[in-house]
C-alpha cells in the first residue's frame, strides 16, 4: 500500500469527521439557544406577582379602606356597648 495514498484518504476522512463534529455543534448551540428562549418565556409565564398601580387608584382604594374599617370599628363598638347593659 502506498503511504500517499493512505495519508490522503486520512486526510479525507479528518475532514469529513471535522464537517460532522462542526454540523452537530452548529445543532446543539442552536438547540441550547432555542431552549434559553423557551425558559425566558416560561419564566415571564411564571412570573406572579403584584401589579402595580397608579397613585390615583391608589388614593381611591384607601380612603375606600378606611371608610370600610370605620364601620367595622363602629359596629363592634355598639356590639360591646350593648353586651355591656
Amino acid at each position: 500500500m502506498d503511504l500517499n495514498k493512505a495519508i490522503r484518504e486520512l486526510y479525507a476522512e479528518k475532514q469529513r469527521l471535522e464537517e460532522a463534529i462542526a454540523s452537530l455543534e452548529g445543532l446543539l448551540n442552536a438547540k441550547t439557544s432555542a431552549e434559553a428562549l423557551n425558559l425566558d418565556e416560561l419564566r415571564r409565564k411564571k412570573h406572579r406577582g403584584r401589579k402595580s398601580m397608579p397613585p390615583d387608584e391608589r388614593r381611591a382604594v384607601s380612603a375606600r379602606m378606611k371608610k370600610y374599617w370605620a364601620q367595622q370599628r363602629a359596629t363592634s363598638a355598639r356590639g360591646a356597648s350593648k353586651g355591656q347593659s
